[in-house]
């Protein structure tokens, strides 16, 4: 069960280990895009590309659903990035559902954990398979594995890699589950932390953070959703950017540099914009932004 391309490594290992994968349960087309065509997901487009049956419910609690899936009689459920299962759907196969989520439970549970890991600065994180209950991210751990976060890693490249580093994982869980040695603990509530869902609105900059946490706002929501600044009425997104050397005494959000680099003060430092995008357009490196924007020094950003 999963919607983007971080379940696909997942169910590709599965299958080449040829573990029989009765079927693929993803959402429903939706309307994308300027002409508002029907678009699958990227488990849907895999999961056809390799003949298998997949099923989109429109509700997890619709009773022909439920029905489908009993009729399948699943030894197991493998959920990646999917939507939160009821329990009369995670309790049908008889040896429960596992879930992979992308952090170290119980650190980050939540729908963005890679995003808000890296907003938040972390050093490290992982991934964790887990079985299923009622609560968000609570079920009892069965494995995980760590991995060091990039200084100048963003959150598509992190995501990249956990999701390899997590197909594999998923393979160990899957086979540990088959052969009964599974040997699942349970989490800590006290060292819990969340990562709940990030929305236009939570993606504005706010250049007073200081520098270094400028920084890894902009690249904890790169590419997508993409922080943002305002220069007028115009929106500008940042998904990448450089922690200039020495400090800075201009008040935040102030433009400090525009020779070839773009320099903006963030109180205890300045920080070079690198990769812009202004509403409308396509991405740009800095320089070439600069060529098509008359930008001046002084100039303030909101």
């Amino acid at each position: 069960m999963g919607t983007t391309g971080f379940g696909i490594p997942p169910l590709r290992l599965l299958l080449a280990k040829q573990y029989g994968i009765e079927a693929v349960v993803t959402v429903p087309d939706k309307p994308a895009g300027r002409g508002r065509k029907l678009g699958q997901s990227a488990v849907k487009t895999f999961a056809a590309e390799q003949g298998l049956p997949v099923l989109q419910p429109s509700s997890l609690k619709d009773p022909w659903f439920i029905d489908t899936l009993k009729k399948l009689r699943p030894e197991l459920f493998v959920v990646v990035a999917f939507r939160i299962l009821p329990p009369a759907v995670f309790t049908i196969p008889s040896f429960g559902s596992i879930n992979l989520h992308a952090s170290m439970l119980p650190a980050y549970r939540g729908a963005a954990p890679i995003n808000w890991a890296i907003i938040r600065g972390e050093k490290e994180t992982g991934v964790t398979t887990f079985f299923l209950e009622e609560g968000i991210d609570t079920g009892k751990v069965i494995l995980q594995e760590r991995t060091l976060i990039g200084e100048e890693e963003t959150a598509g490249e992190l995501r990249d890699r956990l999701s390899e580093l997590g197909a594999g994982v998923v393979l160990e869980t899957v086979r540990l589950i088959g052969s009964k040695q599974v040997e699942p603990r349970a989490q800590d509530p006290a060292l819990a932390s969340g990562a709940p869902k990030i929305f236009h609105g939570d993606c504005r900059i706010d250049w007073s953070m200081g520098v270094r946490r400028v920084h890894d706002f902009i690249r904890g929501l790169s590419p997508k959703p993409g922080a943002f600044f305002h220069r007028g009425d115009t929106l500008l997104k940042v998904f990448r950017s450089r922690v200039a050397p020495g400090t800075s005494s201009a008040p935040p959000g102030t433009v400090v540099g525009t020779d070839g680099e773009l320099a903006v003060s963030c109180g205890d430092g300045s920080l070079f914009l690198t990769e812009i995008q202004q509403e409308g357009k396509k991405p740009l490196p800095v320089g070439e932004f600069l060529r098509g924007s008359r930008i001046n020094k002084a100039e303030v950003f909101n």
